[in-house]
């Protein structure tokens, strides 16, 4: 019976892996032990907060993107894995110790640690097709990894769930002259705190969650910020020390910003809150049947598994969604795929579904670059993959609280966060003093 349980590998040790690992652990008459590998001594991935930037001392990148005085932008209502709450007594807006001190909690409750392999790189992710005796065809996954000593070995697994996040390898859009700039660039991988700006001016390329909420540390610790972005101009309260502009358009001989009405300006530091690269160096990407670009990973069945090969499982790939709890219904669909509790459609089939919902996005006006993101979609896809492998769903109080407090980041995106909240029932949230 021990031979016939499906062994799982979990790359990363942030929530999205604990997750998995967690999901995995209470299935086990289904499930072998997983084995998690994580590059880092610790768990929590981009939670886990590191003062230094670019490499560590063993020359492996600084993976976290998180900054000191960083708070969540959801509710630690909204937040929370299901029936997993964080500490009642917290306030809703939490700091990001908070987080990564919930997400230990996690993992010491359902017992992950000792499965977690710690400073381990995953190094190869490789498919080993074999033909049974009836024909069929069978899929094991080969994982080679290092430890800290450069010390390699493989092993061999039924299924690989990919949960190494998507906050690490910055991505910075090509500006004509760049080289020209006399100041300081950088990208939100690596700002950290922003005393050290203090007195300067500073161009933030981008206005979403990061761009907006740096824009803010950094008026409040005395620069003088220019919010460059190409949305249409922010109407909702910013500190006077913040001023819009639209996009750079290049940098000019002299070191000048040339924006694209024409106008000119200087400044002392260029910071790109532009996003992150999908970057998965351990997978042959053309061997899986993906194509995997800085802005998508394609085709994904259920924004989970390339039709190719099922038993690879990519989690929390998709943007602007409510993540633990995105998490734990993906992981769930997930396992009940490679359990046999739900079937999944032909290769054929699934291609085509991917191929129909991306088209219907184009043709919605959605941009190449924001195929992944979700948003309002996300609660009718939890609901369906809920649904499909009969576990229960989330409550509608999760989609009405964050509803609610997306309104309320757009009315005063400084203070929203002064709000605490209650839940009162599955159906129902009370704001409280």
């Amino acid at each position: 019976m021990r031979m016939m349980l499906r062994r799982v590998a979990v790359v990363g040790a942030g929530a999205a892996g604990l997750c998995a690992a967690r999901h995995v652990l209470s299935r086990p008459n289904s499930f072998a032990h997983p084995v998690v590998f994580e590059l880092s001594d610790n768990i929590g991935g981009t939670w886990c907060y590191e003062e230094c930037v670019g490499a560590h001392d063993n020359g492996r990148p600084v993976h976290s993107s998180m900054y000191r005085d960083l708070r969540t932008n959801l509710p630690k209502e909204v937040m929370m894995f299901p029936e997993f709450p964080f500490d009642p007594q917290l306030s809703s807006f939490l700091p990001h110790q908070e987080v990564q001190k919930y997400l230990e909690r996690y993992c010491q409750s359902h017992n992950i640690r000792p499965h977690i392999r710690f400073n381990t790189v995953v190094d190869n992710v490789k498919p080993v097709v074999v033909t049974t005796e009836d024909g069929a065809e069978e899929t094991t996954w080969e994982v080679t990894s290092s430890d800290a000593s450069g010390r390699q070995q493989t092993a061999t697994f039924d299924s690989v769930f990919v949960c190494s996040g998507h906050y690490s390898d910055p991505h910075i859009p090509k500006v004509p002259g760049i080289q020209n700039f006399k100041g300081k660039v950088l990208h939100s991988h690596s700002y950290r705190f922003a005393e050290m700006f203090s007195g300067q001016s500073v161009v933030v390329l981008g206005a979403k969650a990061s761009g907006l909420d740096i824009s803010i540390e950094l008026a409040k610790a005395g620069a003088k910020v220019t919010l460059s972005h190409g949305r249409p101009q922010l109407t909702f309260p910013l500190p006077s020390e913040i001023r819009q502009s639209c996009p750079v358009a290049a940098i000019e001989d002299d070191g000048s910003i040339r924006f694209q009405d024409g106008s000119l300006g200087r400044a002392d530091v260029l910071m790109f809150c532009t996003g992150y690269n999908f970057k998965y160096p351990f997978l042959d990407a053309e061997q899986v049947g993906l194509e995997i670009q800085h802005h998508m990973v394609s085709p994904l069945y259920r924004f989970l598994m390339p039709p190719a090969f099922p038993s690879l499982v990519f989690i929390g790939i998709c943007k602007m969604i409510c993540p633990f709890p995105n998490f734990d219904c993906q992981v769930q669909f997930a396992l009940a795929v490679l359990d046999g509790s739900v079937t999944l459609p032909s290769r054929a089939e699934m291609e085509d579904e991917v191929r129909r919902e991306l088209q219907e996005k184009v043709e919605r006006g959605v941009e190449q670059r924001h195929l992944l993101v979700m948003d309002k979609d996300q609660w009718e896809y939890l609901r369906a993959l809920a649904h499909t492998a009969g576990f229960p769903p989330l409550p509608p109080v999760v989609r009405d609280l964050y509803v609610e407090v997306w309104r309320q980041r757009q009315v005063h995106p400084e203070n929203y966060r002064r709000l605490n909240y209650r839940l009162v029932s599955d159906t129902e949230w009370e704001l409280i003093e």
